[in-house]
């Protein structure tokens, strides 16, 4: 009889261990599941990868790459409107599960958060009108570069203005500052050639061309820090639909472009 009761006791306190211990490592995946609905923070005003339509309905290549994650996966989609600088706050604070938004993956951010495989690529450059005569970055000496705060192309300029002489224009977002180009406000621009090939759509008495090439970005989805088992389901995620063509479709439905090859045909 003691030792049944001992047994039984041991196996109540076994139960109540693995109860807690799975309490604890319940994660953002859980959450979503449970929810049955996915928040991605996504920039609603950096054309062609994230705008509104004439209806104000959401639309771009993050728009429908969040859309298609979350219909792949059974889920609601709840879009967090964010900006280039608080795309990673989102995620460290809780207000979003996960971020599709132009995010390009670099070391500094590597060590805030997590990235998926890549889904998409950005060509990072300075772009500027036609008629200026920038070639080099040794050409931007006394000049002014537009950029968005927080992104990529800020990190960059912010490096290399003092030694090369420029000033750096800063804008809280992507729309601000083509607004700033398209106006006459900026003569050159540090964004994505997609951004530069939009702007001389809008202003074509006035075009701009690519100038200097800062980097070529892979893009992919941000997650917070510690959730292995979100990461996992993301890369199989982006597997499955780089295989079967839907994120290159994607992509050169908004672009223009397809993906680079390697990135179309992932081992």
């Amino acid at each position: 009889m003691k030792k049944s009761r001992m047994f039984t006791l041991g196996t109540i306190a076994a139960c109540l261990l693995g109860t807690a211990v799975g309490a604890a490592h319940a994660d953002v995946l859980d959450d979503i599941m449970k929810s049955k609905t996915i928040r991605i923070a996504t920039d609603l005003a950096i054309p062609p990868s994230g705008m509104m339509d004439a209806s104000m309905k959401p639309i771009g290549s993050d728009v429908e790459t969040a859309e298609l994650l979350a219909r792949d996966w059974g889920l609601k989609l709840d879009f967090v409107q964010t900006t280039g600088a608080t795309r990673i706050p989102n995620l460290q604070t809780g207000k979003a599960d996960i971020a599709i938004s132009t995010l390009s993956v670099t070391p500094e951010r590597a060590q805030v958060i997590d990235f998926s495989k890549p889904y998409a690529a950005l060509e990072s450059i300075i772009g500027g009108r036609k008629d200026l005569p920038v070639k080099t970055l040794d050409d931007l000496k006394g000049r002014t570069v537009c950029v968005t705060r927080g992104t990529t192309q800020d990190v960059d300029l912010t490096k290399i203005a003092h030694d090369k002489g420029f000033e750096i224009a800063r804008y809280d977002d992507d729309a601000t500052d083509v607004t700033a180009a398209v106006s006459g406000q900026c003569d050159l621009i540090a964004t994505s050639l997609t951004i530069v090939n939009q702007i001389t759509k809008k202003a074509p008495d006035r075009p701009f061309e690519k100038k200097v090439v800062l980097h070529v970005f892979d893009l992919a989805i941000g997650v917070k820090k510690g959730e292995p088992r979100l990461l996992a389901k993301l890369n199989e995620w982006i597997d499955t639909n780089l295989k079967n063509g839907k994120l290159n479709a994607i992509y050169k439905k908004y672009h223009g472009n397809d993906l680079p090859p390697q990135m179309r045909t992932p081992a």
